[in-house]
């Protein structure tokens, strides 16, 4: 680690972001000029320099150009104006002549103006002067994003099983509405082993209950639906709901596990269940408290969770809504004209997640009381640690899946996360595809968006496409609003392209699986920007739209409405695989340059890299079907000496390691490259 520099500004608070221990550097740092009293870091951005990183953001792989907050929050509208998404990745690589990484430790609200009001300058504000600054130098973008891999620590190994296809859908009311999900993809063919359960399943929305009217033997639910090689996933909202007699509130506000107002009381917001108050992810009894909860359902069977909601959101606080009704009865037999309305309008919108709320109460953080706003960003990663170290003391040789909506840096060692309320738009397609990449750069590799788009009405085109990209996304789910088309696969007309486009994933799982676990083991990232593979391609350093899962494939994903395909760039010589399922695909030989490269909306682009192998299996019904004893390989090779280094466990133990669980597949062995 000798290549990466800490600089102590000020008292910071401590987050656990890094597992290694550097010592603080001395004098000024010779890329950065930091300014304690305007509270600003600075640096020049050369005509070419390429700005990455920041992980969960809107906008392309390149952040240069517009201004960026990191300030976890609940937006599900991402358009191109917003600054802040759920997460807050505070960890940039400027890539020019000089190289270099900036990861800034502050669980604290900061500003990144990336050439937005200078197009040649990169300018930080934070909150206030109480930051880790590490500085990482490498002698490429791709060096230093490893570097800065080793500083926070190892991904989040999820089960194997966590790799197959999940349907979700918040609307799914019962065990009823479950089992004709089931039964939609039983008589369509579709593979499936994941369904999730979103708010509806608890009985008023309280944490850790069932509503026992919608599922009268949850326990034996879950067992029939394993039975099938499908297994349940439940939420788990950041709100516990005020209410006498519901133990976990009980508790929660006898210990004093509760976060605290400004005078002592536990603070009471809202989220679905209506008043509520926060557990304080913070402190590490609440926290240990909290996270034994999940047991009450690992012991019904239960083997996955998603935890939501914990930015945390805030539908509006008692203080707040007091202050709004007695603001709206002034309003009442005026006349509203284009300010007062507006005034009207803005006030009542701005009731959720108000910054004064954040403001407003307190955690305590090893011995002290730290008001909120000042570690907003840790509450999410604290709350998803909180379950995964409960999971290690209650199955501590078994992988649970875990993923949140809220993070930040170093919360990629507990669980994956994902992209968060997405819409139906194609936009936002491609920003899945960007999105990935800037993700695995900060350490989430298990991650993957909302196939077909979480809010407003998908549609079928869409889906295909969505699907076609969504197959190489290490979490593939399809999830979709209350009141919005219902986008189950079977609920389509064009059922055996879909099917097709499902069962090439579990086809690919082979290479999926093995290209994450060495990643999370080694370090390195499951999905990169070409320029990364690249680097001495100036044109490789442009494409945005285009992603290298692993170490053999590249993919083009179409994501414009109505193409009939799209222009590809190709860095090398490669093989592209049309595919439309398992036992339909076509093999074409490109040569390096820039092609169009036709697309039908059934058909999956993939290119093989020269010289790489691609394991494949016979496509299966479930992960737990998956013949792993006989693969086929895709390939683009002219020899049988070629070898592809295939990572396979049992899928679901703790004890992951490279040495003991990599088999080396040759053609030479008999193999047919082949589905």
């Amino acid at each position: 680690m000798d290549n990466i520099k800490k600089y102590m500004l000020g008292n910071p608070i401590e987050t656990e972001a890094a597992v290694y221990e550097i010592e603080a550097a001395k004098g000024p740092c010779p890329c950065l000029e930091m300014d304690a009293q305007e509270m600003e870091i600075r640096c020049p951005l050369g005509d070419d320099d390429i700005v990455y990183g920041l992980g969960q953001q809107v906008r392309g792989i390149n952040k240069r150009g517009w201004k960026y907050t990191s300030f976890s929050s609940d937006d599900p509208n991402h358009t191109e104006n917003k600054e802040s998404l759920y997460g807050a990745h505070n960890f940039l690589v400027v890539d020019g002549g000089n190289p270099f990484g900036i990861f800034l430790d502050t669980p604290e609200k900061v500003s990144f103006d990336i050439g937005y009001s200078k197009p040649d300058a990169l300018c930080i504000r934070l909150s206030s002067w109480n930051a880790k600054c590490y500085v990482i130098e490498g002698d490429s973008a791709y060096d230093i994003v490893k570097s800065f891999r080793k500083l926070i620590g190892p991904s989040y190994l999820p089960p194997k099983w966590a790799f197959g296809f999940g349907q979700s859908r918040w609307g799914y009311q019962s065990q009823q509405d479950i089992e004709e999900v089931l039964a939609g993809h039983e008589e369509h063919g579709l593979p499936l082993d994941m369904v999730y359960l979103d708010i509806d399943y608890m009985d008023q929305y309280m944490d850790f209950t069932v509503d026992k009217e919608k599922f009268p033997d949850f326990p034996g639910f879950v067992e029939k639906v394993k039975s099938k090689g499908i297994r349940l996933v439940p939420i788990i909202d950041a709100g516990v709901k005020i209410k006498e007699g519901y133990e976990v509130y009980e508790e929660g506000a006898a210990k004093g596990y509760f976060c605290k107002d400004g005078e002592g009381k536990d603070f009471v917001g809202a989220v679905w269940p209506g008043r509520v108050h926060f557990p304080d992810m913070l402190n590490e009894k609440a926290r240990k408290w909290f996270g034994d909860k999940y047991k009450v359902l690992l012991e019904q069977g239960i083997e996955g969770f998603w935890n939501d909601m914990n930015e945390p959101a805030i539908f509006y606080s008692e203080r707040r809504l007091a202050q709004v009704f007695e603001k709206l009865e002034e309003y009442k037999g005026k006349n509203l004209g284009i300010d007062s309305f507006f005034e009207m309008q803005d006030m009542v919108r701005g009731l959720s997640n108000h910054q004064e709320d954040y403001q407003s109460f307190y955690h305590s953080y090893r011995g002290q009381d730290i008001r909120h706003d000042k570690v907003h960003n840790m509450y999410g990663y604290f709350m998803t640690r909180a379950a995964s170290e409960a999971f290690g003391r209650i199955e501590p040789d078994k992988r649970i899946l875990l993923f949140s909506r809220a993070s930040y840096i170093g919360m990629h060692r507990y669980g994956g996360i994902w992209m968060g309320d997405n819409h139906s738009w194609w936009s936002h397609l491609l920003l899945n595809i960007k999105m990935l990449a800037n993700l695995n750069m900060c350490g989430f590799l298990y991650t993957g968006a909302d196939i077909g788009g979480f809010g407003s009405d998908t549609t079928e085109d869409l889906l295909l496409r969505w699907y076609a990209f969504g197959i190489f996304t290490p979490l593939m789910r399809n999830h979709s609003a209350l009141g919005t088309r219902r986008q189950e696969t079977y609920q389509f007309t064009d059922i055996e392209s879909l099917r097709g486009l499902l069962r090439l994933r579990y086809m690919l799982l082979p290479y999926i699986y093995s290209e994450y676990m060495k990643a999370a083991l080694q370090g390195d990232l499951y999905a990169k920007p070409l320029a990364f593979a690249y680097p001495e391609d100036a044109q490789a350093s442009s494409i945005e739209d285009q992603l290298l899962i692993g170490e053999s494939i590249m993919v083009a994903p179409v994501y414009e409405q109505n193409a009939k395909g799209r222009y590809v760039y190709l860095p090398e010589d490669m093989k592209l695989y049309r595919m439309r399922s398992p036992e339909d695909m076509d093999e074409e030989m490109y040569a390096k340059g820039i092609h169009f490269v036709c697309a039908a909306p059934n058909e999956v682009l993939l290119f093989v890299r020269a010289g790489r192998l691609v394991p494949v299996a016979k496509a299966a019904s479930s992960v737990a079907d998956l013949d792993m004893g006989h693969l086929g390989l895709l390939g683009f090779v002219d020899n049988k000496d070629a070898v592809y280094e295939l990572y396979d466990d049992d899928g679901y133990s703790k004890a992951c390691s490279l040495e003991g669980h990599i088999r080396r597949i040759t053609p030479a062995e008999g193999v047919t490259i082949s589905p």
